[in-house]
């Protein structure tokens, strides 16, 4: 097995490096703007702050005013905020033309105390208070602060959801009623509370729903509050237990889903591509769980189990630079293997882990490529990854895998691949059709990122089927097979089948000679009709001569293409029953008698020229009066022609008599 190939789940290649905690050191987490601050000195020797980008990375000094408890910056990275105590924060200007003096803002009410605070936009902040919630504007300019709302609630502790400004406060004894508030453009709409259910409630009653088992994260676009519960292994009981609550708008969080972990002990998770992934510390182990996937279902709650048995984290290997030696001119660069699931690691949303001691932020990352061969069932793995962002290369792969030799997959399997790519296929357009009507009617179109991949035709036909026919290793009753089946899928899915997978299907009969399979394939319609498919069917005649019919009555039951039929006739020479055929679908009035005259006096038969010179003679007759040719019909050389072989005179009399 190569060494990628037994995990599924890995950490960045590239983590964000940071001063590690010491005792001049202290280290935050800015789950907004996904900053890391290293402190030294209580900011008095430097504040270095790390983010995703360069926008986000800068470094200052604060005089030292006591112990930092927190320290987060405005979105637009102009404001500072610092909590030093329990009672105040402080700001900071960053813009340019203000000075850097510090302003502050302390919590309502003498008792109470600050647990936190958040930004919710540019210059708004809620600070979370034991007694509930206060809800500011910050005025840069003035160096002030002004209340916009305030709520009275007893909290035990807070999550915040950056995302979608979200916030949800534990209340009651217990600490498992929990608030939501939703912040939006200077408001704050309370959202109906909701109680969390307790395995064991405690006597007497205490603290029992913590902070550290709860967390908000947007999974398949729906915010979800994700509860750790905690449960004594015994018999009946398969240890821990995440609870999932979808928030509602009008009404209390709704469980929709349990994972079963079957395990105890200590636990932290992480959202990556809509999975949840939970970390198991005593078996250094993690899981992955997909409520898409669907689960036992007993009328009101959805079980779930891990997609895949447990497996490790891949294992990480961190660069260090040594001390520069007199034989090396550089620094040395070496290698140390970090300890995974280290009791040193704190998780945060969606998918960060972080080491403060060994000073690295890491991203989650979920490898698709070794599920591959660790879900066996190719129709739960389509339905695993067509869930997932960035997958469509791999879904390709398992396509062209599934066809060869050695791999192959049998007709019925190969058949409901094709039907969840084509049902994903038909959802996109679908969607698709709707958002074009909804900017039609002045609707705002949803920039939601779609979490579903969608493998098209053009995909299909570019990575699968046209490596797949050159494949002499597999039959081409085989080849046809499976070319009919997806044609046969895209129907199912009322998805329009482009021609150039006729053209696979006609070139890959045509060069195994099953000209009788064409034919009934043309017949009865199982290729549907198409002006390209028609053309592909003339270009046949030489190999297959009753491919020419074929291809007109094709173009005939298109009733679109009554010009492609008359070039393919006259092309055969076949003049007079193109006059025929265009006399039959009422358009000689329209048609250029050039052409027709052209083509006549090409075939070198005299008497056919002669025919369709006075046929059009006769149209010029009965449309405008007179049988001459008008300068706009370009047509002077082929009345010369007609005079120099019957005759000027011939010509004037039949004029006279017409």
């Amino acid at each position: 097995m190569a060494e990628d190939e037994g995990f599924y789940i890995e950490l960045s290649p590239h983590p964000t490096r940071f001063e590690p905690v010491s005792k001049a050191t202290n280290v935050f987490f800015d789950e907004v703007n996904k900053q890391v601050f290293a402190v030294r000195s209580c900011g008095a020797t430097g504040v270095v702050v790390k983010g995703p980008d360069e926008k986000y990375c800068t470094n200052f000094r604060m005089e030292d005013k006591g112990e930092v408890i927190s320290i987060k910056f405005s979105y637009d990275m102009k404001v500072l905020a610092v909590q030093r105590s329990q009672k105040t924060v402080e700001f900071i200007n960053f813009i340019p033309g203000l000075d850097v003096v510090e302003y502050s803002q302390s919590c309502k009410g003498k008792t109470t105390r600050i647990i936190g605070f958040n930004w919710t936009n540019i210059n708004e902040i809620v600070f979370i208070t034991d007694h509930g919630i206060e809800f500011y504007q910050v005025i840069p300019e003035k160096k002030t602060l002004k209340l916009l709302k305030s709520f009275n609630v007893t909290v035990n502790w807070f999550v915040f959801l950056p995302d979608s400004s979200l916030l949800l406060l534990s209340a009651s004894s217990l600490g498992n009623v929990l608030h939501p508030f939703y912040f939006k453009g200077g408001t704050v709409l309370k959202l109906p509370k909701f109680e969390v259910d307790l395995p064991v409630i405690p006597k007497p009653p205490k603290l029992s729903l913590l902070e550290r088992d709860v967390t908000m994260s947007n999974i398949y676009g729906q915010v979800y509050i994700i509860v750790l519960r905690h449960q004594q292994r015994g018999p009946g009981n398969l240890g821990a237990e995440v609870v999932l609550y979808q928030l509602q708008k009008e009404s209390p969080a709704k469980k929709t889903d349990v994972l079963r972990l079957n395990m105890s002990g200590r636990f932290a998770l992480n959202v990556v591509d809509n999975l949840i992934i939970v970390h198991h510390q005593a078996s250094k182990t993690t899981m992955m769980f997909d409520i898409k996937l669907g689960g036992d279902f007993d009328g009101y709650i959805n079980s779930h189990y891990p997609v895949l048995s447990p497996l490790p984290i891949k294992p990480f290997k961190l660069k260090v630079t040594g001390i520069t030696s007199m034989s090396q001119p550089g620094p040395e660069i070496t290698h140390i293997t970090c300890e995974l699931y280290s009791p040193n690691w704190i998780v945060f949303q969606p998918n960060i882990i972080i080491d403060a001691k060994l000073g690295c932020l890491w991203h989650v990352m979920l490898k698709l490529e070794p599920l591959v061969t660790m879900i066996p069932d190719k129709g739960r793995l389509m339905d695993f990854l067509l869930l997932r962002t960035e997958c469509k290369m791999v879904i390709l792969s398992v396509c062209k895998q599934a066809l060869v030799p050695g791999h192959q997959c049998n007709l019925p399997t190969i058949s409901r691949i094709f039907d969840k790519l084509n049902q994903g296929y038909r959802n996109y357009l679908e969607q698709e059709q709707q958002g074009t009507q909804g900017v039609e009617m002045g609707m705002v179109k949803s920039n939601r990122k779609r979490s579903q991949a969608v493998v098209d035709q053009s995909d299909m036909y570019t990575h699968v089927f046209s490596v797949f026919v050159d494949n002499r290793d597999v039959k081409h009753k085989f080849i046809v097979a499976v070319l009919m089946e997806y044609i046969r899928s895209l129907n199912q899915f009322q998805i329009p089948v482009q021609h150039y997978l006729y053209e696979l299907v006609i070139n890959t009969l045509v060069q195994n000679n099953c000209f009788y399979q064409l034919h009934q394939f043309l017949q009865y319609h199982v290729l549907s009709d198409s002006k390209p498919l028609a053309c592909l069917m003339l270009s046949l005649e030489s190999v297959y001569p009753p491919a020419h019919q074929l291809a007109l009555d094709m173009l005939k039951r298109l009733s679109t293409a009554n010009e492609e039929i008359v070039e393919v006739l006259l092309s055969k020479h076949q003049i007079l029953t193109a006059l025929r055929f265009i006399r039959s679908v009422g358009q000689v009035d329209t048609v250029s008698a050039r052409k027709f005259l052209e083509a006549a006096l090409n075939t070198e038969d005299k008497m056919l020229f002669y025919t369709v010179f006075k046929f059009f003679e006769e149209r010029n007759a009965r449309l405008r009066g007179h049988a001459r040719f008008v300068p706009g019909e370009h047509c002077e050389e082929y009345v010369k022609q007609f005079e120099d072989i019957f005759g000027s005179e011939s010509f004037m009399i039949v004029t006279a008599a017409s």
